[in-house]
């Protein structure tokens, strides 16, 4: 079922995400929704808050990405409690977007290697190094379990640049091709 996803604005999005257990309700249903979610909105990754759930739960694909650019380093994974345990290499610039903050594409700098502890969806528990795009989606999504977006990465004057669009993402006032919820929707 594709869910609607919770727009900038919206203060579930502001919540830290809690860690959930293997008897979390409907878990494996969760994740299949928000494949299909993230699928039909074109997005490379979804957090469970975009969704509406606070809990300590992403999803990443990053095969159409990696193939547009000719890569093959593609990762298709569920991250269920995970801890960013290493941030390394680089420090990349890339201009990101995100399925809560539509229509706004900003660079943020991140570092281009992550070393992440979790679980899989079915709370089998890894250790795993991630390089390149996959990297940057894992940072960016988990950033939604700690209750931020992209934007707390800009500058304040980028910030300020950015309130007008900012504030009609928050109201309601943008479209998309998918569904969202605005602060208005509830």
């Amino acid at each position: 079922m594709i869910l609607p996803v919770l727009v900038y604005g919206n203060s579930l999005l502001k919540k830290e995400s809690q860690e959930i257990t293997s008897h979390y309700p409907d878990v494996q249903t969760i994740i299949a929704n928000m494949y299909e979610t993230m699928y039909n909105a074109k997005g490379v990754g979804l957090a469970a808050p975009q969704v509406g759930l606070s809990i300590c739960l992403f999803i990443i694909d990053t095969k159409e990405a990696e193939e547009a650019a000719n890569k093959d380093k593609s990762v298709k994974q569920t991250f269920i409690n995970p801890e960013i345990i290493e941030l390394a290499g680089e420090s990349c610039v890339y201009s990101e977007g995100c399925l809560s903050v539509p229509e706004i594409h900003e660079d943020v700098t991140r570092k281009s290697k992550v070393t992440v502890r979790y679980q899989d969806e079915h709370f089998t528990e890894h250790i795993a190094v991630f390089e390149g795009l996959p990297a940057r989606v894992i940072q960016h999504e988990y950033d939604h379990l700690m209750g931020k977006t992209f934007i707390e990465h800009l500058s304040p004057l980028r910030k300020t640049l950015l309130k007008r669009k900012l504030n009609d993402i928050s109201t309601g006032k943008t479209t998309t091709f998918y569904k969202t919820k605005s602060n208005k929707s509830f």
